[in-house]
């Protein structure tokens, strides 16, 4: 294999643009010649390919989101889109291709894969709920900016006496929200995983207000039946039985777009040279993640068909520390 494509795929995650140019660099190295591919499968369905060469990711590490652009493709999911996307990978003679995504960007790569092309996927997902990779990448930045502004809001809650609803990004997965929680020193954290209904929240803050603390601290992932919104309205009508007065923060996709951490653009560099290193084995249809500090290759089939379970006993360990 010489002539490799790579694009990403998705939300954006801090660290795309670095495994964008471990992936160049890796197959530079190999004599291979790399491709982009703009705006993920969308792009590859318009043909919209660039030739990379190792000068053109030059100073791209430290920023976050992707130079090469994503988004999500309604005609990628149809026949005739994946089609498509095949026959401009054969008229520029690309030869493999590295699809930097999570859930849906990896059932693209096992679409194509299973349609014969040689796929290798990175796994890339603020939300870490991608199978085959105990961490993926973006989660790493993501946690520590939601972190900041968690800190900076406890200053300004503690000064004024009041609760926090601080909302994290998670639609179906509350990893971040849990993490967030147990380092930011939550007094509850609602995820989708777990049912938690308004009165257990409630009873969170009225503790913390009885034990004399000066401020409470709910985080709340955005995918939870009870989110930081309906929480607040509730409260409101109540605010009175809950000592604290109640402020809502929604960090939103602030969490997406931030400088990738150091860990997260090793992480991207180790997952780009994987990639490249696979390829040049005559290997691919798998997903290259992380598993007890080393790297990993799980099948796309296995990535794409098993869900990846959250680790409850850690829900209950922020319970513990809050008391």
């Amino acid at each position: 294999m010489n002539r490799i494509g790579v694009l990403t795929s998705g939300g954006d995650a801090p660290g795309m643009n670095a495994a964008i140019r471990a992936v160049v660099r890796a197959g530079s190295e190999k004599e291979m010649k790399m491709f982009g591919i703009r705006d993920g499968f969308e792009g590859l369905i318009a043909g919209r390919v660039l030739r990379l060469r190792p000068r053109d990711v030059g100073n791209v590490i430290q920023h976050g989101g992707t130079f090469l652009g994503s988004a999500r493709s309604e005609a990628f999911k149809t026949k005739e889109g994946r089609e498509h996307a095949l026959r401009n990978l054969r008229e520029f003679n690309i030869e493999a291709l590295v699809v930097i995504g999570g859930n849906g960007s990896q059932s693209g790569s096992y679409a194509l894969s299973e349609l014969g092309f040689p796929v290798v996927g990175i796994a890339s997902t603020i939300d870490n709920d991608l199978y085959g990779s105990d961490i993926t990448l973006g989660v790493d930045t993501a946690m520590n900016i939601a972190l900041e502004a968690i800190d900076r809001l406890k200053v300004t809650a503690s000064s004024h006496r009041r609760a926090i609803l601080v909302e994290v990004m998670g639609r179906k997965c509350g990893y971040l929200a849990m993490m967030c929680g147990i380092a930011g020193g939550a007094e509850t954290v609602v995820i989708p995983e777990v049912e938690s209904k308004p009165d257990d929240v409630a009873r969170a803050i009225l503790d913390a207000y009885r034990r004399g603390k000066n401020h409470a601290l709910v985080v709340v992932a955005e995918g939870a039946s009870c989110n930081a919104s309906n929480l607040a309205k509730i409260f409101e009508e109540h605010r009175d039985l809950l000592g604290f007065d109640i402020r809502t923060t929604i960090l939103g996709h602030v969490q997406r777009g931030g400088v990738p951490s150091a860990f997260d653009r090793i992480l991207a560099s180790r997952f780009g040279v994987a990639a490249i290193e696979t390829l040049a084995q005559n290997k691919h249809g798998v997903l290259i993640g992380l598993h007890n500090n080393g790297i990993q290759l799980t099948p796309l089939k296995a990535v794409v068909s098993t869900k990846k379970e959250l680790d409850l006993s850690l829900l209950q360990m922020s319970r513990v520390l809050a008391t």
